[in-house]
């Protein structure tokens, strides 16, 4: 089978779609399948290209036996939502007219988080009559207007319009959460099309590490409790919070051994480095994104890690990805996000939970987790054992199964 797979983030960009796109194809590819990757210049989060990259009209690699094919797009940082816009309807354009020129696939899949890259989908579907995939990893534009991006009226009515025309269009919809497929019945949509493939953990990668000595010893962490947040700094993620928690535990005598280190990059970043430094936070690090290998370095620095997102209820229906990296690693989590992955942090027994936004919560339980060192092992051990149930090889499988399927019945109606 030809899969061709249109996604405007891929390595070496080190983001979640590039992750499980990369991935899942690698994965496929091992089994005898044919990828085409059809993405653009890697530029994900500052708006720059990386090192040894151009942004040509079109330009071609081979990566881990995946066909990629790169194309031109405007290239901006990931802030304003114009410009946002721009880059994205360029992109959907450049992919339209490079999966012209790919040669007899089998099915085309387009991801989110925008939908713009699967508007192409389905236009290359319908054009190559073969089955078009959403795969759905954010409710968009829903996440725009939950974020305070953009404002109820003509334009948000008219993208909403488009995503629901996707949904209905799809052959099939692919969901990183049960929530979405819930959301999305509620709206109409055919619940048989619609399947969960959540987000998962390379294995390989993320696994259980001893402490980088000469990392601590370079980021002055050396006998440190090291709580961290690794990912994009940006309008969802409400990262004041982080910085409001920090503060209060500089002034608790046990926070003495406390730091916060923030890896990565986004919209919010100069802001929360601007505002660290006017609360005089000492016991905070920010670091700019490193390459996707030295990742688990940094991931194994942490004693806990924190993931939060907006205190909105759309946010309920997200997974992070981050939340299953933690758990490969033995990193217990401290977890501040409602809904269907503070359920799986509960059932797995792999962190602690606190209200979104809720500084005060948050510095209590990572208090709680620096003292209590039986609770704290008794989370690392439920982190290691409940990793595998998310192997990304497994879920990658399960994803090229409902495709198959999905290609087989479109040949029996033909």
């Amino acid at each position: 089978m030809h899969i061709l797979f249109l996604t405007d983030n891929f390595p070496p960009e080190i983001n979640a779609p590039a992750s499980r796109t990369f991935e899942h194809c690698r994965e496929w590819v091992k089994t005898g399948q044919q990828v085409t990757i059809i993405t653009c210049a890697p530029n994900f989060p500052k708006g720059k290209v990386f090192d040894g990259y151009r942004n040509r009209l079109w330009q071609r690699e081979d990566m881990n036996g995946i066909r990629v094919i790169r194309v031109w797009s405007y290239i901006t940082k990931n802030e304003g939502f114009l410009k946002r816009i721009l880059d994205y309807i360029s992109f959907m354009l450049s992919a339209i007219i490079a999966a012209l020129f790919v040669r007899k696939p089998d099915i085309v899949i387009g991801t989110s988080p925008q939908f713009f890259t699967a508007c192409a989908a389905y236009v290359v579907g319908a054009y190559k009559r073969i089955p078009f995939v959403f795969e759905l990893r954010d409710l968009w534009p829903e996440s725009i207007k939950a974020v305070g991006a953009m404002r109820s009226g003509r334009m948000l009515s008219m993208l909403e319009a488009i995503e629901h025309f996707l949904y209905r269009r799809a052959a099939m919809i692919i969901s990183v959460t049960n929530s979405f497929k819930r959301v999305l019945e509620a709206h109409g949509i055919d619940g048989a099309k619609i399947h969960v493939v959540t987000n998962g953990i390379d294995l390989q990668r993320f696994q259980l590490l001893q402490k980088d000595e000469s990392l601590l010893s370079d980021l002055g962490l050396e006998g440190k409790f090291v709580a961290g947040y690794i990912g994009t700094h940006g309008l969802a993620h409400a990262l004041e919070t982080l910085l409001e928690a920090a503060d209060q535990i500089q002034d608790n005598p046990q926070g003495e051994r406390f730091c916060l280190l923030m890896l990565g990059d986004g919209a919010k970043k100069a802001e929360l480095v601007a505002k660290a430094q006017g609360m005089k936070l000492d016991n905070i690090i920010f670091l700019d994104t490193v390459p996707k290998a030295d990742v688990p370095r940094y991931w194994g620095l942490l004693d806990v890690a924190i993931i939060h997102l907006r205190n909105t209820p759309l946010f309920q229906s997200v997974i992070p990805s981050k939340l299953f990296e933690s758990m490969g690693m033995g990193i217990p989590i401290v977890h501040g996000v409602r809904g269907e992955s503070a359920k799986i942090v509960q059932d797995q027994e792999v962190g602690l939970t606190f209200e979104p936004e809720n500084a005060e919560q948050l510095c209590a339980q990572l208090l709680r987790l620096q003292s209590d060192h039986a609770l704290y092992e008794d989370l690392r051990r439920h982190c290691l054992r409940a990793a595998p149930k998310f192997d990304r090889g497994v879920l990658a499988a399960r994803m090229l199964s409902h495709l198959e399927t999905t290609v087989a019945r479109r040949k029996g109606q033909a």
